[in-house]
């Protein structure tokens, strides 16, 4: 009993520093997705569905490149810097940091300098656009800014300072929406839209070192050899670098794809859409990338941890992106509307269609991989992302040039939902993880079910959509917080654990508490008590 104790209060630490982490994250990549979505919003009416895609089409080269400027560095800098930290062992936190950034620094030079030299070259044979050869030329000067702002802002997030990678990332965003909007404006067109791109990530890469320097300015220092640091780092994170550029390879490929087989229109529809899935990757990403320090600080061999913590935080992931992914869906075509005007209706399907990348949360789409990279095993990572892409290489050209943009996202959706599926063979083959399944078919129901009130406000409501949208949305997630505790799809002791979690961040707390205490009254009334679960962390 005392064994099980200790294990459950190990597993609140670390859930309570990971939720930290997130709430920093989360709070960062809302302001920043909201100050970017302003500005891809305006852009995206100033330009027009033809000339936003040109700036899609423009970035994509660019975004390709800046794949290759990494090694698996940033993955390894969040691991190290989190297990070293945990271990006492801070002396070596600053020649660790110093040499992976000053690798990849070179390493972002050259790659920049050779975009710059080819921009011709990639405009005419990879976009079969020659004409946007000068705004891939002016792009190609972000990617070492780009190298610079994350190498630092991985740091951050192993240092536990979350609060200066969500510094950092809005600074990028506010720099970006302030000189691509006065640029375009000023009717410079894409070219403008490109070099408020740029502009955004160099005020990103200064302020990100500065942050850092001051982070680790009161460290003591140990002698390190930089091939020894850099061999520390590559060893963890060369089959993860491999993950990561397959996994980074999907955008641009699409951008490719959808190049060769659809029309500059097309393409602003499809990207539109895709802005709108910021939007739920502000909750799964910093999720995601604080759930890698959490896992890295669990001993790979108390089985009995890795279990409790993995089905926790899949269970917890769930109950957060299912019902927002429905939301979206339910008002795509609304909020489509509403964003970009009826110019853009098109998008609204592609959106929906988008959406439904996320019912795979459920089976570990959003947790395995911070679970394999966090316990080291970057090669299962490397294994289902190899299996992904394969898949996603093969259809997409096939589905794209008969069906379009939607042949695209199925060629997208078929290699996910295989991807998630052998990832998790893989989890609970090596280390007997399960999912809580009857609380995440609970999940389900409730997420499906509590969009039923809001169809029927939409379709019967006179107001206008705005007005629709968020009285909907507020129905809706009334509504589930209602049915989850009615479903048991979530436990006394859980919401304590969640209490108990969130109760060192402040501003969340408050938000959170009246909504927990709400589901234990709900708890009560199906007829569960505290003591019904006490001893089952999980359903």
């Amino acid at each position: 009993m005392a064994a099980n104790e200790l294990t459950r209060n190990h597993v609140h630490r670390i859930a309570e520093d990971s939720a930290r982490s997130s709430f920093f994250l989360i709070v960062g990549s809302i302001l920043s997705t909201v100050i970017s979505a302003v500005s891809t919003i305006l852009i995206g009416r100033f330009l027009g569905p033809e000339l936003y895609g040109q700036y899609a089409l423009a970035l994509a080269v660019p975004q390709l490149l800046f794949l290759f400027a990494d090694i698996g560095i940033n993955h390894g800098l969040i691991k190290f810097s989190a297990s070293l930290r945990s271990k006492g062992e801070t002396s070596q936190l600053i020649p660790l940091i110093k040499h992976g950034l000053v690798f990849k620094v070179l390493i972002g030079l050259i790659i920049s300098a050779a975009n710059f030299a080819f921009s011709g070259y990639f405009a005419s044979y990879l976009l079969n656009r020659p004409d946007l050869e000068p705004y891939i030329r002016i792009a190609s000067i972000s990617i070492i800014f780009q190298v610079i702002a994350t190498t630092a802002t991985s740091s951050f997030v192993g240092l536990d300072k979350a609060q200066y990678n969500a510094l950092t990332t809005n600074l990028q965003a506010i720099g970006k929406v302030v000189i691509s909007l006065a640029l375009v404006l000023l009717g410079l067109g894409v070219a403008g839209a490109v070099t408020g791109y740029v502009v955004g990530y160099l005020i990103a890469s200064i302020a990100g070192i500065a942050l850092l320097f001051a982070v680790l300015r009161g460290h003591a220092k140990k002698e390190a050899h930089f091939m020894q640091d850099l061999k520390t780092l590559t060893n963890y994170g060369l089959p993860l670098y491999v993950s990561v550029l397959l996994t980074g390879l999907v955008i641009p490929y699409q951008n490719l794809i959808l190049g060769l087989f659809t029309s500059d229109a097309d393409v602003g529809y499809f990207k539109a859409a895709a802005n709108f899935l910021t939007l739920i990757t502000v909750l799964s990403i910093p999720i995601t990338t604080a759930l890698l320090p959490a896992f890295s600080k669990l001993d790979s061999t108390t089985r009995s941890k890795i279990k409790d913590f993995f089905k926790l935080a899949n269970k917890y992931t769930s109950l957060l992106i299912l019902p927002s992914t429905l939301i979206m869906i339910v008002f795509s075509r609304d909020i489509v509307l509403i964003v970009y005007g009826s110019a853009f209706e098109t998008a609204s399907l592609y959106l929906s269609t988008q959406m439904i990348l996320y019912f795979l949360v459920g089976i570990g789409y959003l947790t395995i991989a911070s679970f394999f990279n966090g316990l080291g095993e970057t090669r299962l990572v490397l294994r289902t992302t190899i299996v992904n892409f394969i898949i996603f290489l093969i259809l997409t050209p096939i589905l794209t040039q008969s069906y379009g943009a939607l042949g695209l996202i199925a060629a997208f959706l078929a290699s996910n939902t295989v991807g998630s599926a052998y990832g998790f063979f893989l989890a609970r083959a090596r280390f007997d993880v399960e999912f809580a399944r009857m609380a995440i078919i609970k999940i389900y129901v409730a997420s499906l079910a509590s969009a039923i009130p809001a169809l029927l406000l939409l379709y019967a409501s006179p107001f206008p959509r705005l007005i629709n949208v968020a009285a909907g949305a507020i129905l809706y997630l009334l509504t589930y917080v209602t049915i989850i505790p009615m479903l048991k799809a979530i436990t006394f002791y859980e919401l304590e654990t969640l209490a108990l979690v969130l109760k060192g961040i402040r501003p969340l707390n408050k938000i959170t508490k009246p909504l927990l205490d709400y589901e234990k009254r709900i708890l009560k009334y199906v007829g569960q008590t505290s003591e019904e679960t006490q001893g089952k962390p999980m359903s």
